[in-house]
């Protein structure tokens, strides 16, 4: 059964094969990372690793049970008892209720690990998929997202009251 764990060192190469593997999927809905982000991927990966360690950021994976990376769950910017959430699953998951599942997984693991009390997050408007994620893990529309929030597309801002 997949679980969701903390990202450590030792998931980089499974962290890659995901990002690999489901760039074109991702593209299709998310601003590409482009090349550079695979060819800088463990400069990138160890300075994710040392926010992590900073209390800056912190990253969950939905790990399978063959050790295979299902998803990504990420808090940025964690402070003042607020933070972004930001989050891909694979494809071969898409549509399942995995994203779902995760997301408010991660709300309660916000609350209950970092102390926070208030998500936010950001989807385009033609990410529909994202939307619903979203507002069945109880965020709730709040404004407008700029391109510059969104990789250059035009969007909405999510909050998320998390529940003691």
């Amino acid at each position: 059964m997949p679980e969701l764990k903390r990202m450590h060192v030792d998931h980089a190469s499974a962290v890659l094969a995901f990002e690999r593997a489901d760039r074109t999927y991702f593209a299709a809905s998310i601003s590409d990372r482009g090349d550079d982000f695979f060819d800088r991927f463990t400069d990138r990966y160890n300075a994710a690793l040392a926010e992590q360690e900073a209390g800056i950021c912190a990253f969950y994976l939905l790990v399978d049970e063959d050790g295979s990376v299902l998803g990504r769950f990420n808090l940025y910017d964690l402070e003042d008892g607020t933070a972004r959430l930001g989050y891909r699953v694979a494809e071969r998951v898409a549509g399942r209720g995995v994203a779902t599942e995760n997301v408010r997984k991660l709300c309660r693991m916000a609350r209950a690990t970092h102390g926070l009390r208030t998500l936010r997050a950001a989807t385009s408007q033609d990410n529909v998929a994202s939307q619903k994620v979203l507002v069945r893990s109880g965020f709730v529309p709040v404004g407008p997202a700029r391109p510059a929030d969104l990789g250059g597309k035009s969007g909405t801002w999510y909050r998320c009251d998390l529940q003691t």
